[in-house]
């Protein structure tokens, strides 16, 4: 296959192939690997390496640890839904958020899974009056402090649930709120309740004057999580009597995500299985 001399790519050139690898791989949820990514290209094996540091960088690309394939990361979505977000263009979950936010009166927001980490994407306003929370599109959550993180790591084990948070760090009392977890003991008493009540409630551990509910969305095909979705507010307002009445609404709100769920995605290539070459 003939290939692209390497000294021939200037600025457009290196910018053209960067697209062009984006493009490949937002086909492969399973992720490729960088010699196949090469050959679609039709440039050397070094200079696709490079290309691909750069993303993973910068963080819109991310290299599979057991196979060493590389997939896109959530921040290409982050980015789109942030654009349609600014351009008033609703995507399918919207009106599902938009009712519960009127539901509740408070902030509504969902979050999606990338590998280790929670990214939230979508969010609708429901507080008219008083004290609003409303941060940006994109956050990437605080497993150890957040409900939507809490509510995530109550769908694992409690192994798992703790290596994640411990990978990550425990959010501080002083930076976040003053019943932030500090102890995989206290992480492992809000995972039971979660199971228990299939949502997670807390109060002022992400801020100091913030509460929150939130319950995992799993996807209808397959039961698998695909995110979460979480309803948050002042805590003179969204009291604990208030999020308890809240629950069966925000999980009613998850089933009817969970039907909006993408299709389960493809196991990555294990090295040395054949796979066909579709830009060959």
């Amino acid at each position: 296959m003939p290939r692209t001399k390497e000294k021939d790519a200037g600025p457009d050139g290196i910018l053209k192939r960067t697209l062009r690898i984006i493009e490949i791989l937002a086909g492969h949820p399973g992720g490729m690997p960088f010699y196949e990514l090469a050959d679609a290209i039709r440039i050397p094996r070094s200079a696709t390496h490079r290309l691909l540091a750069s993303l993973v960088d910068e963080g819109y690309v991310r290299q599979d640890r057991e196979f060493g394939s590389y997939v896109l990361t959530a921040k290409i979505a982050s980015l789109g839904l942030r654009y349609l977000q600014a351009h008033g263009i609703t995507d399918l979950m919207q009106p599902v958020l938009d009712r519960l936010a009127r539901e509740c009166g408070e902030l509504v927001r969902v979050a999606i899974l990338d590998e280790d980490r929670l990214i939230f994407v979508s969010k609708a306003q429901g507080a008219t009056a008083g004290l609003r929370y409303d941060p940006e599109a994109g956050q990437e959550a605080k497993l150890s402090c957040s409900s939507s993180g809490l509510a995530w790591l109550s769908t694992m084990s409690d192994e798992d649930a703790i290596a994640l948070v411990e990978k990550q760090g425990y959010g501080s009392k002083e930076e976040y709120g003053p019943n932030a977890p500090q102890t995989a003991q206290a992480i492992r008493r809000r995972l039971r309740e979660a199971r228990l009540l299939g949502y997670v409630v807390t109060q002022q551990t992400f801020s100091q004057w913030m509460n929150a509910v939130a319950a995992p969305i799993r996807s209808s095909l397959d039961a698998r999580v695909t995110g979460t979705i979480s309803v948050a507010g002042p805590f003179i307002r969204l009291t604990e009597e208030r999020m308890q009445q809240i629950g069966p609404l925000l999980l009613e709100a998850t089933k009817e995500l969970g039907q909006l769920s993408p299709p389960p995605r493809p196991p990555a290539d294990k090295p040395g299985e054949p796979r066909p070459n579709i830009f060959a």
